[in-house]
Parts: structure tokens; C-alpha cells; sequence
């Protein structure tokens, strides 16, 4: 049972204990008819049928000045006056709009006992005006269908009265805090921004708008990049902004955080021309002097806020068009201040739509009027009435209607909420400045020319807008390194060339020309594969630079191998010659050295191939962190990288990198074994062992910083090119340039350095003599390598005694017929010339192999002359002097020209010298057959007939 007036006296009192009672006489209509039935027995719906009726409104509303949000009210009472004055003087309308104030004071409680009071002991209302705080309206708002009644409010922004499951009879003719959504989108969209971030305080308000603008950022394909919110500090969540690279801010906050969130942006230099903040416009005038709460001062306040945007509803209409009031918006805004002026209240925001609100109720009765009476007209014959419920459903319904121009522009609803006009401010020189605005209705932007300043020369970027930029390398860079590359193989070529032409000269044809072409090929092909490091992606497409991958890889791995190999198997044929112990004849041919150049060849060739089939190199991008446009654009620069690169690089540059090692190994290790072989143009060994060196650290220094230096192309191709270019030029620099020298200084020196001079007779009969290099067994192997050691000496000496020798043949020459013999003291010279004794260079007990060979028989060849054989003739006595000059004129030339041929030294087409008394016509009638043998070992000269 409804309480009665006298129930009720103490409202204040018992409210707290009958809370739940109220809350069931507002939502249940059953309980909420009886208040009505005892309160207003005696009223009845025929107020359509009379003129002159006045019209009751219920107005809520705080007016209480200690009330939040008074001051809203206290405004708008001028409006509401001066509206139902227009309304009055019009003459249009047929009845007189009565409104009464109820205080809700915006507390939940006492609104609900003003509305209560209102709706059992105040008089039949049809309509209710007003709800400026968001609770109190919106529990008002929710029970309004249970009593037939429509709700419209002028300063009701809240986005949750949108509802209309929740609260369908509720209207607003100013818009709600959503419908700046649509102008944002709308806005964004103006400067193609697709990206940015917002920024919410942690409050139902600000969150509601936050969620629907969420759903219209993504309706409209704009990418939020980052949501924060914040209930405390809020610059930890501006920098998360800026850390994730927002750019356009939107933000939903109060003016008391505004100053908060703007000391941070400056702190964190989110401000100027690269950054866009979008904030509600709904602040009080100079906000930022009010609250101030930070420790910036406001120089630093105003430079981080300069050029933001504000949004807000318009508050009165820009268009200078006369409304249903006959007035446009400027001479009823004179009006207005003319009433405040006298009534010395401050403005209120929301005048202007308490103004259109009461048109929009006076049009609203005056059209629910004559629907009712059109009704009353067609069932004149019968007794027609209506019920609460059928006026509430019309007066619905017209609401639904609407469409007028006011003073805050066209007046219509789309499910209640006001299609209104949002306007833009930007924040100049220290004031706010209207820019622009959104009709919603119309969906069109209006932005005023030129009025939008930016701090840069355009409006900022949604997002620091990335260049893609290849670190490619430098052309001066490549055009020095491919110069030095094209010297490098004219100079290549310049060998090839004297190569080629002295092929068949001693000096050439002992260092294997074959082998010589080889080398230069190998290095011909390492130069030309920088060519091929040089090209990026910036001179050749995606699939080209794959295809470039693979082919100077393959080039500069057959490159090497070839100028190695063919090194390599020079020195290792001198090796199997000179290392051989039982010293068989051994004939190694250059084609046996191609043999060994193809086997490694083909090696290379199974790797590569399985390489290129099982994981074939591809182009890989490496993308490095943001850098600074160096022009100072606002674009960042992401600098990228071609490599060429697959699955398991590793695993196949190991496997290279092992062959390639294992083959450098070799090549010292023969390079050492042959390092006393003192045959120059025959043995490469020194300067191969010089090569190997420079090219192995080179290899190891270059593949380490070219390694480090990964990401500094024009550095890493620089490193490379120069190890290229050192390791070749080297290498063909060693293996030439020494030959190229002896060959211009002194061409015979080739064959007169350390070697002993033989003569030959005839080409022909000494190119197929054909010598053996024979050893004698060593019983003891370990005095092997010193007796090689000695061998080589002894040749060394015997060029020395070359002239000894030629001064005794001629002196055996001019005394042939006047010595019957050789005396007693002649032996020691001759034993003096022949044999080759301390050698060794000072070691004592070590004695020449001549000597001891030729100490066997000291009594049959040098000791004491048998007088029997002295009585000998001449011709039959071996060690007469007839035939120890012969033997001595004959023997010592052969020992230069029979030996060097079967090691690949002077050929047998090589004629003996002039003069040499082989040749002396007086020898001719004793043709002797001769047999040499020369060891390493021992060195036999004998004489056999």
C-alpha cells in the first residue's frame, strides 16, 4: 500500500529504512497505480479537449547550490523561462506549459523522494524535464516505462542512458558523450590517420565512450595500436604510448588529470610536430590554470599542449538561420545573457538545449494534442477515452518525430540519442580556437580553411613511417676495388702471356708451364669473383642475386683449388723425385700433375654440387633497428641487409673450410720436405711456403672480420676484395716475378746457379739418353736425410771445382807425349782435384763420399806406381796420362748434360761447349763406352771400358 502524505512527513528518517519499499513503488507499476489512484482520483486524460489548458512538466534537476553540478541548473532556469515565453508568444500553440522544479540535489536517494513526491502529490505530469547527473537520471530513467511517462533531458551525456532495451522512453536533445565518436572517426579519417592510441582514466564514464569508440575505430578499418588507462600516475602509460610508437592520441580524461597527462608528455617530449592529442572539449575555460596540480610549471603546460584538439558538442549553432523560434542563434544568445543578467547567474553550457528541449515538448503535446482529438472525432458516437499508456506509446512515438531546426542546430533523435553538431577547437597561442565541425546528421565535416595549425610543415604521421633502406655498397668503394681487381688480372694476364711464349725456354720448361697456366687461371678466377661480391639487390633483381649466391661461391672455390692445387702438385712431383729412397727411375709428367689438379677438382665439384642440391643458397633480408632520418624528416630509417645464406650454413662452410685446410697443410708440408732442394727454377718451394703463409693468415684474418663485420657491407666487401686481391697477387707474384727477373738479368743463370755443366755432342743421341738416379742401400736409415744433405753440398762444390778441373785437363793436354808417367808427387794433386774431401763445413770425421769411393784402391789408382807397370806403354796402362786426361776431358762434361735431364733440367738437344776435349779429333780413334751413376749418397765418377 502506497504511503500517504501522512506516512511520509518524516521522509528523512525513515528513507534508509524504506529504501526497498521505494525502490517497489518505482518499478512495480501495480503498486505505483494505487499512488496514483488515492493521490489523483479525481483527474482525467481529457486535457486534449480543452483550450487554454496548461500543461504540466516535471522538471529534475539539482538546484541546490551546495549540489554538484548546481551551477549546470542554475543556468538553465533563464533558458527554460525564456523558451516557454517564445513558446507563448508564438501563438501556435493551444495550451500553456507549466513547469515545476523538483531538486534532486544529484544524490541517488533524494532524487528518487523528488521524483516520488512528484509523481503521488504533485500534479498529472505528461512529460518529465531534466536529469543532469548521470545516477540520479539514469534510476529515474529505467522505471519510466512503468508509469507511462517520457524522460528528455538537455545535460544527460552519460553513454549508458544509449540503451534503449534498458531505457526505452528516455530522450536527450544534447548529444551524448558517444557522438563525438563518429566526428573523431570522421576527423581521422580527414587526415588519412590509420593508427593511433587512447588513453583513458579508469572511471565508467570515460571507459563507456572508450568502448564505443573502439567499435567505430575498428567499423572504420583504424588500427589501434596501443589502450591504456590509468587510475594513479599516468606517465607510465604515456610512455607505453611512445614506446609502441603512437602518434595520434585520443584521450578520455578530466581537466584534473589533463594537466598531469600533459606534464608527462612534455617530460617525455611527446609534443610538437611529430605527435597529435585529441581530448574532450567539454573543460572549463583556462582549465590549465586551475588544475594545475603538477610540478611543471605552466610555460611547460602550455608548450606540450599547443596544438591539441578538443571535441564537444556544439553548444549553439554557427549558422546564422532563423529556428522554429523565429530567432537565430545569435539574437536568442543575446537574450539569454540579458536574463542571466538580470537574474546575475552564470551561463550555463547547456542552454541552448534546454531552450530546444521545451520546443521539442511543446511540439510534442501540440501533435499528441491532435492525434487525440482526431481521434476523439472519429468515435464522436461513442464514449471515447484513453488510458495513460496509449498517451505515453503517442507522445513516444512523436518524440521518435522530431525534426526542427533550433538554436543548437537540426533537432531530430535516432533511438532517442540527439543527432546533433560536434565541434572542433585547437588549442593557439595559449586559447582554444574552433576549427571545424561534424554535422552528424548530414555525416559531413566542415573544417574551416587554414585554421588547423600544425607545428610541422604538414600534420604528423599516425606512426614513424619506416623507409625500407639497403646497405648496399658504395660505388667509388666498388669502382676502386674492381680497378685494382682489373690490374690484378692484367697483370695475370701479362704472366700468362710470358708464360706462354718462354714455354720451351730451360728455365719455364723446368717450372712446368702447364702447371704455370693452371696457377694463373686459379688466380684469374679469384679476382673475378669480387666482381661478383660487389652486386647487391640494388643492381641485380631477388632471383638474379640467388643465382649470384651460387656462382662466386663456386668461382672462388675452384679459383683456389686450381692456382693450390697446381702449385701443390709441382711441389709434391720435386718431393716424390728428391724423397725417393731406393731412388728407382721415376719419370712424373705433367699429365700425372693434371691427374692430380682434377682429382681436386672434382671434390670441389661433389661438395658444391651436393651443397646445391641438398641446401641451396638463398637470399636472406637482415633487418637492423630504427635509425634517424640524417635529413631530419620524421620517417625512420630500418637499414636492411642481402645474404646469402640457407639452412645449414654452417655444416657446408665447415666442410669447405676443412678441404681447403687440409689441402693448405699439405701444401706446407711438402713445401717444407723440399725446402733444401736448391734447384730454383725446378723447386717452388720456398716461395709456395712464403705463399702459404700470407695466404693462410690473410684467409684467417680476413674470415674473422669479414665475420664481425656482417652487418657494415661496404667494410665486409672491402675486407674481402683485399684478401682476394692480396692472396692473388701474391701467389702469382712469388711464382713469377723471381722468374720473370732471372729470365731479364741473366737468362743462363737459370742453369749455371748450383747445378753442374754437362756438354753434349748431338740433340738427338742425348734425347734418348735417358738417366737413372740411383742410391745406394743405407744400412743405417737414419743418416739418410744427412747424407741428402751432403749430396747437395758436394754438387755445390763440385761447381766450384769445375775450373780446377779444366786448368788440370789443359795442363794433361800440352804434356800428353813428354810424360811417360805420372810421377810419385803428381798423385796428391790429382787425388787433391778428384776428391771432394771436408765438405761438410768443418765436421771432422765426416769425409766426402768421392773420397771415400775413391780411397777403395788407393794402391790401383793414386798410391805408388808398380815399376812393372811403369815399363807399360802408354796405351795399356789405365792410369797412364794419355788416359787420365782422356778420362777427365770426357767424363766431367757428360756429368753436367746427362745428369739434369732426368730431374727435368736442360734438355738433351743441348750441344757440348766448344772446345771440350771430348771432342779433340786426337780421341776420336778410342771410342770408349761409358756408364755414370750419381746418388744422392754417393757420387761414383767411373770410367768402364
Amino acid at each position: 500500500m502506497a504511503p500517504t502524505r501522512r506516512d511520509c512527513s518524516g521522509w528523512e528518517m525513515c528513507l534508509p529504512a524504506g529504501r526497498l519499499l521505494l525502490f517497489a513503488l518505482l518499478f512495480h507499476p501495480g503498486v505505483a497505480k494505487v499512488c496514483n489512484d488515492r493521490t489523483k482520483h479525481e483527474q482525467d486524460n481529457s486535457w486534449f479537449l480543452k483550450r487554454e489548458e496548461a500543461l504540466n512538466i516535471m522538471v529534475l534537476m539539482p538546484m541546490n547550490e551546495s549540489a554538484l553540478m548546481s551551477s549546470i541548473s542554475q543556468g538553465i532556469e533563464p533558458a527554460v523561462q525564456l523558451a516557454i515565453e517564445h513558446i507563448n508568444d508564438s501563438g501556435e500553440y493551444p495550451f500553456s506549459l507549466i513547469t515545476k522544479i523538483y531538486d534532486t540535489e544529484c544524490d541517488n536517494a533524494k532524487g528518487l523522494r523528488a521524483f516520488f513526491d512528484a509523481i503521488c502529490y504533485g500534479p498529472k505530469h505528461l512529460m518529465i524535464f531534466g536529469g543532469v547527473c548521470p545516477s540520479v537520471t539514469s534510476i529515474i530513467a529505467e522505471s519510466l516505462e512503468g508509469w507511462n511517462l517520457v524522460q528528455l533531458s538537455f545535460a544527460a551525456t552519460t553513454p549508458v542512458l544509449a540503451d534503449k532495451k534498458k531505457y526505452p522512453n528516455f530522450f536527450r536533445t544534447v548529444p551524448s558523450d558517444n557522438a563525438v565518436n563518429p566526428a573523431v572517426i570522421k576527423f581521422l579519417n580527414y587526415y588519412n590517420w590509420s593508427r593511433v592510441g587512447t588513453l583513458t582514466q579508469d572511471v565508467q564514464r570515460f571507459s563507456e565512450v572508450r568502448n564505443d569508440l573502439t567499435y567505430e575505430l575498428e567499423k572504420a578499418n583504424i588500427h589501434i595500436a596501443d589502450t591504456e588507462s590509468f587510475s594513479n600516475d599516468p606517465c607510465v602509460n604515456v610512455k607505453k604510448l611512445k614506446d609502441n610508437d603512437v602518434r595520434i592520441i585520443i584521450g578520455q580524461f578530466d581537466q584534473h588529470w589533463a594537466s598531469k597527462v600533459f606534464c608527462c608528455a612534455y617530460n617525455l617530449n611527446m609534443y610538437g610536430s611529430k605527435y597529435q592529442w585529441i581530448i574532450p572539449g567539454w573543460y572549463q575555460r583556462n582549465w590549465w590554470e586551475h588544475a594545475n596540480n603538477t610540478n611543471c610549471t605552466s610555460r611547460k603546460l602550455l608548450t606540450a599542449m599547443e596544438g591539441y584538439i578538443s571535441v564537444d558538442f556544439e553548444p549553439l549553432s554557427s549558422r546564422p538561420v532563423k529556428g522554429i523560434s523565429g530567432r537565430t542563434p545569435k539574437e536568442y544568445e543575446k537574450e539569454y545573457y540579458r536574463e542571466l543578467q538580470q537574474k546575475g547567474v552564470e551561463a550555463s553550457k547547456f542552454h541552448g538545449f534546454a531552450y530546444d528541449g521545451i520546443w521539442v515538448i511543446a511540439k510534442t503535446m501540440n501533435r499528441v494534442r491532435e492525434l487525440l482529438r482526431t481521434k476523439e472525432r472519429q468515435n464522436m458516437h461513442q464514449n471515447f477515452t484513453v488510458d495513460d499508456r496509449e498517451v505515453g506509446k503517442m507522445v513516444l512515438d512523436v518524440m521518435n518525430e522530431t525534426n526542427f531546426y533550433g538554436v543548437t542546430g537540426q533537432v531530430m533523435f535516432r533511438n532517442g540519442e540527439r543527432m546533433g553538431t560536434i565541434k572542433f577547437n585547437q588549442f593557439q597561442d595559449g586559447q582554444e580556437v574552433k576549427v571545424g565541425e561534424y554535422n552528424s546528421i548530414a555525416d559531413i565535416l566542415d573544417l574551416q580553411n587554414n585554421s588547423i595549425r600544425f607545428q610541422g610543415v604538414e600534420p604528423p604521421k599516425d606512426r614513424t613511417f619506416v623507409r625500407l633502406q639497403r646497405r648496399h655498397i658504395n660505388v667509388p668503394l666498388y669502382s676502386i676495388l674492381s680497378t685494382i681487381t682489373i690490374l690484378g688480372m692484367l697483370m695475370a694476364g701479362a704472366f700468362l702471356f710470358f708464360n706462354i711464349k718462354n714455354r720451351n725456354h730451360r728455365l719455364i720448361k723446368m717450372s712446368s708451364p702447364y702447371m704455370n697456366n693452371l696457377i694463373i687461371l686459379g688466380g684469374m678466377l679469384s679476382y673475378a669473383s669480387i666482381f661478383l661480391f660487389g652486386l647487391d639487390g640494388g643492381f641485380v633483381s631477388d632471383k638474379e642475386f640467388e643465382t649470384l649466391c651460387t656462382v662466386r661461391t663456386w668461382i672462388l672455390i675452384v679459383g683456389y683449388t686450381t692456382a693450390f692445387g697446381a702449385m701443390f702438385a709441382k711441389t709434391w712431383r720435386v718431393h716424390a723425385i728428391f724423397k725417393n729412397v731406393k731412388m728407382k727411375k721415376k719419370i712424373i709428367k705433367d699429365q700425372k700433375l693434371l691427374i692430380i689438379v682434377g682429382g681436386m677438382l672434382l671434390i670441389d665439384l661433389c661438395i658444391l654440387i651436393c651443397w646445391q642440391i641438398v641446401d641451396p643458397l638463398r637470399r636472406t633480408v637482415e633487418e637492423y633497428s630504427l635509425e634517424a632520418d640524417p635529413e631530419g624528416r620524421d620517417i625512420a630509417i630500418r637499414p636492411f641487409l642481402e645474404h646469402c645464406e640457407n639452412t645449414h650454413m654452417t655444416i657446408w662452410l665447415g666442410i669447405v673450410y676443412a678441404y681447403k685446410g687440409l689441402l693448405m697443410l699439405f701444401g706446407c708440408f711438402l713445401a717444407w720436405e723440399t725446402r733444401n732442394v736448391s734447384i730454383p727454377a725446378l723447386n717452388d718451394s720456398k716461395y709456395i711456403g712464403m705463399s702459404v703463409y700470407n695466404v693462410g693468415i690473410m684467409c684467417i684474418i680476413g674470415a674473422a672480420v669479414s665475420f664481425l663485420t656482417r652487418d657494415q657491407p661496404n667494410v665486409q666487401f672491402c675486407i674481402v676484395a683485399l684478401v682476394i686481391i692480396f692472396c692473388s697477387t701474391i701467389t702469382l707474384c712469388l711464382v713469377f716475378v723471381p722468374k720473370l727477373i732471372t729470365m731479364r738479368t741473366n737468362p743462363d743463370a737459370a742453369t749455371q746457379n748450383r747445378r753442374l755443366k754437362f756438354t753434349q755432342n748431338q740433340k738427338k743421341e742425348d734425347s734418348k739418353t735417358s738417366t737413372s738416379v740411383t742410391s745406394v742401400n743405407q744400412t743405417n736409415t737414419s743418416r739418410l736425410d744427412g747424407l741428402q744433405t751432403d749430396n747437395h753440398r758436394l754438387r755445390m762444390r763440385i761447381t766450384e771445382l769445375d775450373k780446377e778441373l779444366e786448368e788440370v785437363t789443359m795442363q794433361l793436354q800440352d804434356t800428353p807425349e813428354k810424360t811417360p808417367y805420372i810421377k810419385q808427387n803428381h798423385y796428391p794433386d790429382a787425388n787433391n782435384i778428384l776428391s771432394i774431401r771436408n765438405f761438410t763445413d768443418g765436421k771432422d770425421g765426416e769425409k766426402s763420399i768421392l773420397k771415400n769411393h775413391l780411397e777403395q784402391k788407393p794402391q790401383a789408382q793414386w798410391g805408388s806406381m808398380d815399376p812393372s807397370r811403369i815399363s807399360r806403354g802408354p796405351l795399356e796402362d789405365i792410369n797412364s796420362p794419355e788416359h787420365i786426361q782422356r778420362r777427365l776431358s770426357l767424363q766431367l762434361p757428360i756429368l753436367h748434360h746427362a745428369y739434369l735431364p732426368s730431374i727435368g733440367g736442360v734438355d738433351a738437344s743441348c750441344t757440348s761447349p766448344n772446345g771440350s776435349p771430348g771432342s779433340s779429333p786426337r780421341h776420336r780413334h778410342m771410342p770408349p763406352s761409358y756408364r755414370l751413376h750419381v746418388s744422392h749418397t754417393n757420387l761414383n765418377i767411373s770410367l768402364l771400358r
